[in-house]
């Protein structure tokens, strides 16, 4: 054999490995590719019924918020008729009833003072202050005498 020859047997074995590599290669990316084809198709068919359903959710809370539209407008109605009639209420018998009460209170106040003792000392009024020239001498003291 000569060297041509062993080049050429040489060649011929890279060239048979190199062919069996790619095959190997090829037959690994068309079962690749048949699995992502599977997989589209089953998320294509699964897709198309849930975004069916999407949409038929997307309807249905249309319709709902519209519904619940139209019940706070009758909400903010009632609101408007209910404060209305609050103030109505409050002008026709707010001030008669006040005075009424006031009345009522001066005629217990007054019948109170008639059936009570006169007093010898004076009671002390809460919410009212004593006048300075009660509280002691009536002067400041600045720390100077």
């Amino acid at each position: 054999m000569s060297g041509g020859e062993v080049a050429g047997l040489l060649v011929a074995v890279f060239w048979a490995i190199l062919v069996s590599f790619l095959a190997v290669v090829l037959v690994r990316l068309a079962q690749t590719l048949k699995a992502a084809t599977r997989l589209v198709t089953d998320v294509t068919e699964r897709a198309v019924p849930l975004l069916a359903e999407a949409s038929e959710t997307v309807r249905s809370a249309q319709s709902q918020l519209s519904r619940v539209d139209a019940i706070a407008s009758d909400v903010q109605e009632v609101t408007a008729n209910a404060s209305a009639l609050s103030s109505t209420v409050s002008t026709a018998f707010g001030g008669p009833l006040v005075k009424v009460a006031a009345f009522g209170y001066g005629v217990r106040r007054a019948l109170g003072r008639r059936s009570d003792p006169p007093r010898s000392k004076r009671s002390v009024v809460v919410g009212r202050s004593v006048p300075a020239a009660r509280r002691g001498s009536g002067r400041r003291r600045d720390g100077k005498d």
